[in-house]
C-alpha cells in the first residue's frame, strides 16, 4: 500500500516557502495596482499594463528555470537564493515616489515615468519570484508529493494566498492606508528573505531525482511539440480549464480593493476581507481532505457551480446594495466567501490533478507550460477585460482636469460569464479523465 504520508519537514517546507512565497504575491496581485491607483495614476490601463507585462515575465521565466532545474536535477538552490533576492526587490519599491522622479527629471512626464519604473522594477521582482516559487517550489512539491496526498498538499497551498492576504491586510495594511508604502514594502521584503534564509537549512531535495535526458533547447521545445500535446492531452485540457479559471479571477481581482475602498466605500476593508478570505481558506483545507477522501469527480462541478454563483451575487450585491450597514457587510462577506472557497477548491481539484498527469522527468518543464494557461493568457486577457468594462462605467474629473475611473460591480459580472465556459473543459475531462476518479 502505498505510503501516502508527509514528513513533518516536507510540511514545514511547504508551508514556509508556500506561505512567505504567496505573501510576496499578494504584494504583486494587489497591493501594487493600489500603490499604482493611489500614487501615480487612477488609469486602470496602467494596472492592466503592468499585470500583463508581470505575466510574460513570469511565464518566460518558469519555461526557462523549470527546465534548466530539470536539467540539473536540483531544486533547492533556486528556491532558497530566489526567495533572498525576491524580498531584497521587493524593499526597492519604497524608493519609487512621483514627487522624487519629477525632481530628477523636470522636463519629463513624472506619472508617465514613475508607472514605467513600477512597471519595470515589478518584471524584476517577478523574474525572481517566478524563479523560487512558481518553477522551482512548484516542481518541488511535485517531487515530495504522490497522488495519494496531492489532495492535502493542494488544499494546504490553495488556502495560503488567502492566510497571507489576512496576514498583510490585518498586520500591514494600516502603512498603506496612511501612507507610508515604503515601510509596507520593506517589512514584506523582509519576510521573503528571510524565509529564503531558512530554506537554506531546512529544503531538501528529493533523493534520487533524475537529470532531464534530452539537451536543454530540445527540452524548452518539448512542451510545445504536436506530439507531447497529444500523448498529454489531458493535462493541456486541465491547463485550458486553469486559463479559464485564471482569466475569470483576472477580469476582477487586480481591482479588488480598489473597488471595495472607491466603488462600495468600504475604507475600513480589512476585517470583512479577512472575514471573507477565513471562510474560503477553511473550505479550501477542508475541500483537500474530501478530495483525497472521495474523489475529485464529486467537487469539480459542485466549486465551479460555487464561484459561478459567487460572482453573480457579488454582481447583485454591487449592483443593488450600495447602502451601508451591517447586513449589507455580511452578505458581501458570505457571497465573497462563496465565490473565494469555490475559486481555491475548483484550484486545488485542477492542480492535483495536473500534478497527476505530469510526466515525472519534465515537472519543471510542464510548470513553464502550466504558467502560460494559468498566468500568461489570465493576467493578459483577464486585466484589459476588466479596464474595458470599468471604462464603460462611472468617471470623474480629477485635479488635473483629467477623467478618470473607478471599478463597478459589472466586473463581477464579466468573470461569471467568463467562467461558464469552464464547463467546456470540464465535461471533457470528467468523460476522458480518469484521475478525476482518483
Amino acid at each position: 500500500m502505498e505510503n501516502t504520508k508527509l514528513g513533518s519537514r516536507v510540511w514545514s517546507s511547504l508551508i514556509i516557502f508556500g506561505l512567505f512565497g504567496q505573501i510576496a504575491w499578494v504584494v504583486e496581485n494587489m497591493y501594487l495596482n493600489v500603490f499604482l491607483y493611489k500614487t501615480v495614476t487612477y488609469d486602470p490601463t496602467a494596472t492592466a499594463v503592468m499585470v500583463a507585462a508581470s505575466a510574460a515575465v513570469a511565464t518566460l521565466t518558469t519555461l526557462l528555470i523549470g527546465v534548466l532545474s530539470d536539467k540539473l536535477a536540483k531544486r533547492k538552490p533556486f528556491i532558497a537564493i530566489g526567495y533572498i533576492i525576491w524580498g531584497f526587490v521587493i524593499m526597492a519599491f519604497s524608493l519609487i515616489k512621483t514627487e522624487t522622479i519629477a525632481s530628477i527629471f523636470p522636463g519629463a512626464n513624472a506619472v508617465f515615468l514613475a508607472a514605467a519604473f513600477v512597471v519595470v522594477l515589478d518584471c524584476v521582482m517577478t523574474f525572481f519570484g517566478s524563479t523560487a516559487n512558481d518553477a522551482c517550489f512548484n516542481a518541488w512539491v511535485t517531487d515530495v508529493t504522490k497522488p495519494g496526498n496531492r489532495g492535502r498538499a493542494e488544499g494546504v497551498l490553495s488556502a495560503l494566498p488567502l492566510v497571507a492576504t489576512m496576514i498583510v491586510f490585518g498586520g500591514l495594511d494600516g502603512f498603506t492606508q496612511k501612507g507610508q508604502w515604503g515601510l509596507f514594502f520593506t517589512v514584506i521584503g523582509a519576510l521573503v528573505t528571510v524565509g529564503g534564509i531558512a530554506g537554506l537549512f531546512l529544503l531538501k531535495d528529493q533523493p534520487n531525482l533524475q537529470s532531464a535526458q534530452q539537451s536543454f533547447a530540445k527540452n524548452i521545445l518539448h512542451g510545445f511539440r504536436p506530439s507531447v500535446i497529444k500523448e498529454n492531452r489531458v493535462l493541456y485540457v486541465i491547463f485550458c480549464a486553469m486559463a479559464i479559471s485564471g482569466i475569470a479571477q483576472q477580469i476582477f481581482m487586480p481591482y479588488l480593493l480598489v473597488y471595495l475602498e472607491y466603488s462600495l466605500g468600504i475604507k475600513d476593508y480589512a476585517i470583512p476581507l479577512a472575514a471573507l478570505l477565513l471562510l474560503a481558506a477553511a473550505a479550501s483545507v477542508l475541500g483537500g481532505r474530501l478530495v483525497d477522501r472521495f474523489g475529485k469527480r464529486r467537487f469539480v462541478f459542485p466549486a465551479a457551480g460555487a464561484l459561478i454563483l459567487g460572482l453573480l451575487a457579488m454582481f447583485l450585491h454591487g449592483r443593488f446594495l450600495r447602502e451601508k450597514g451591517m447586513l449589507t457587510l455580511i452578505l458581501l462577506v458570505f457571497f465573497g466567501a462563496v465565490m473565494m472557497g469555490g475559486n481555491m477548491l475548483l484550484s486545488l481539484i485542477l492542480g492535483a490533478s495536473a500534478r497527476d498527469a505530469t510526466p515525472e522527468r519534465s515537472r519543471g518543464l510542464f510548470n513553464g507550460i502550466r504558467m502560460i494557461f494559468m498566468v500568461l493568457i489570465p493576467m493578459i486577457a483577464g486585466p484589459f477585460i476588466g479596464s474595458a468594462i470599468i471604462k464603460n462605467g462611472t468617471t470623474f474629473m480629477d485635479e488635473f482636469g483629467q477623467v478618470q475611473y473607478i471599478p463597478h460591480a459589472g466586473i463581477y459580472l464579466g468573470a461569471a460569464l467568463a467562467a461558464l465556459l469552464l464547463f467546456v473543459p470540464l465535461v471533457w475531462l470528467m468523460k476522458k479523465d480518469k484521475s478525476l476518479s482518483k
